[in-house]
């Protein structure tokens, strides 16, 4: 098994992108500590893990809060005894324009996507530089990298940890912690569907997307999770600071 005896942060994993990768890396020998606000995503997810004859644990609670990341990884580093691996696949995305965003929801974007990325590194990588080594995985978008209409919050801070995933693979890379960033397409996950049921015609929204695809589908969350699963192991020992896309085409097209 490609992560065995390996300890993994999943963060978003009660649904989507996390609880894919979550349940992969639990196949491959990870013990995984799902993180999420949503509780009973969280459970669903675990039961998944123990029916695949995995192990892990539920941490619910806010990502873009600093004190519940470090006490978190703090918790987890110390009664497992290392930690391997963390992917922050927690997201949030509201919609509109730099006009039409509300400044409140703007601030919930950031906190949700930028902050949960910035703080659960900033706990993760001591932790992992005492070890020597570790992966973390950021969740970007190909939005961006290739730019799209009226999700400017959630695109700005796609961007922002575009940046931030590379330049923590610079600064980290010496101690042995290796950083990179998956910027998927549209994926069949709950947040996709949210963002389409904002407009006024959503399966004419939907089909327009689809059809952006040069594969002329959405992705799904395992196909994600695979991405995820080769940059956590060690066949990627030699890739970092890489914004990965997995888009069906769509940063080709």
């Amino acid at each position: 098994m490609r992560l065995a005896e390996r300890v993994a942060i999943v963060t978003g994993g009660g649904s989507g992108i996390g609880r894919a990768s979550a349940a992969l890396f639990a196949r491959e020998g990870a013990c995984v500590a799902l993180v999420d606000r949503d509780a009973a995503g969280a459970e669903q997810t675990l039961a998944m893990l123990h029916e695949a004859g995995g192990e892990g644990s539920v941490h619910v609670g806010d990502v873009g809060d600093a004190d519940f990341a470090r006490a978190t990884v703090e918790s987890i580093a110390t009664r497992r005894g290392r930690l391997d691996v963390l992917m922050t696949a927690a997201g949030f995305s509201c919609g509109g324009t730099v006009v039409t965003t509300d400044p409140a929801d703007w601030d919930a974007v950031f906190r949700a996507n930028v902050g949960g990325t910035w703080l659960w590194a900033r706990a993760a990588v001591p932790i992992m530089q005492r070890h020597g080594k570790g992966a973390i995985i950021t969740l970007a978008s190909q939005l961006a990298i290739a730019g799209g209409r009226n999700n400017s919050a959630y695109i700005a801070a796609k961007g922002a940890i575009v940046s931030l995933t590379r330049t923590m693979a610079v600064d980290f890379a010496a101690d042995g912690i290796r950083v990179n960033a998956i910027a998927p397409g549209a994926i069949e996950t709950p947040l996709l569907n949210r963002s389409f049921a904002r407009h006024a015609d959503p399966e004419a929204v939907r089909e327009i997307s689809r059809q952006r695809h040069a594969m002329k589908r959405f992705g799904q969350a395992e196909e994600v999770a695979a991405a995820a699963l080769h940059l956590a192991g060690d066949e990627s020992s030699f890739t970092t600071g890489v914004v990965l896309p997995v888009d069906g085409g769509w940063l080709a097209a």
